[in-house]
Order: C-alpha cells, then structure tokens, then sequence
C-alpha cells in the first residue's frame, strides 16, 4: 500500500470545503472496518483512507499550517500503514469507568500476547503491537497492531468457507468475534492494494 505523501494531504480551506462529504465516507468505511471483541476491546483496520483522514482531522483540530509539522503528522501515520501482507488496525480498550481508569487498564497487561486472527481451524496469526505502549505498570488505551499473513493464510482468508474471527484469550478478558464478510471484503481490497 503506496505511503501517504504532502501532496495527499490537503490545506486548511480546501479541507474545510469536502470535509462533510469525505469525514460521512469514512464513517461508513469505518463501519465496515470496526469490530467489538466483547465489550471493552474494539478494533479498526486501518489502511491509506483512513490515515489520511486522520491526519487531516488532526491538522485541523490543531490549526496546522507549517510543511515541516504536516511531515511529522504523515511520518507517525506511515508507520500505520500495512506492508505487503499484513493488516493493520488499531486496538482500543475502553473503559466506562473513569475514576478507576488505571486499575481497569492495568488488568489489560500483558494484551499484546493474545491477540490473534483465527482463520478457520488451520491459521492463528498473533498480533504484533507496536513497542512503547505497555510497561510492567503502565498501559496505553490505543495500541497499534499488526496481523503478518503468508499467502497460504491470504488464500484461506479470502475463501468464504473459511470462517475468521478475532480472538483476545487474556486471563481477565476472554472474547472473540467472528469477521463476517463485508468486513473481510474491505480487508481483502487492503491486501489486493499492497500486491499480496
């Protein structure tokens, strides 16, 4: 999937004039792109739409206008952005209570051990987290993830018989969900994007 560059990403104005249109498209894709893992962890694929969104909506929230800052902003959001093969979302844990915040992510550590995509009976792939967002007591509600898939696994995924699913087997959070297929057309688009 080709990197974001500056020239993807458009000024001030020009934003403000196609930003109700391109935010509604993005929310429909995201829709698409979301999945819940129970009740406290949910998931959204991300790939090169939905990065440069982020990064417009960032550059508006923060009245950006200096080039250097922009590259900055597209530099951190490449890093989102799948290699060939891969699948690349962010995780979010969310947590209702707010006052006890800490204690409720504190009982997530240990999360980027035991996330994994199942394909069918034959294909476990564990999420790779991003390094920098979980220490012995600390932990961040975002993380980053990456799912690596041979093409064995790519083939096996974009067969509909093979049923996928999400799965968090942590000792205080157990859940998974299935992948139904508008979601994994979406994904397939992704990989067939990066030329795997």
């Amino acid at each position: 999937m080709e990197k974001i560059c500056l020239d993807d990403i458009m000024g001030l104005e020009a934003y403000e004039k196609v930003r109700n249109d391109f935010r509604r498209r993005i929310i429909e894709l995201k829709k698409k792109r979301r999945l819940s893992v129970g009740d406290k962890v949910s998931l959204v694929f991300e790939n090169r739409e939905t990065l440069i969104f982020q990064i417009q909506e960032m550059v508006r929230a923060e009245n950006i206008s200096d080039l250097d800052k922009i590259r900055e902003e597209i530099q951190v959001y490449n890093g989102l952005i799948p290699d060939p093969g891969e699948l690349s979302a962010t995780l979010f844990l969310e947590m209702e209570e707010q006052s006890h915040l800490r204690e409720q992510l504190l009982k997530f550590l240990g999360i980027d051990e035991v996330v994994y995509l199942k394909i069918g009976d034959q294909h476990s792939i564990h999420a790779r987290f991003e390094e920098g967002h979980s220490k012995e007591d600390k932990i961040s509600a975002v993380q980053y993830v990456r799912f690596p898939l041979g093409p064995e696994q790519i083939k096996a995924f974009s067969e509909e018989k093979e049923g996928t699913k999400l799965v968090i087997d942590h000792p205080n959070y157990r859940a998974e969900t299935v992948i139904g297929p508008e979601t994994r057309k979406s994904l397939m688009e992704d990989l067939a994007a990066q030329g795997a």
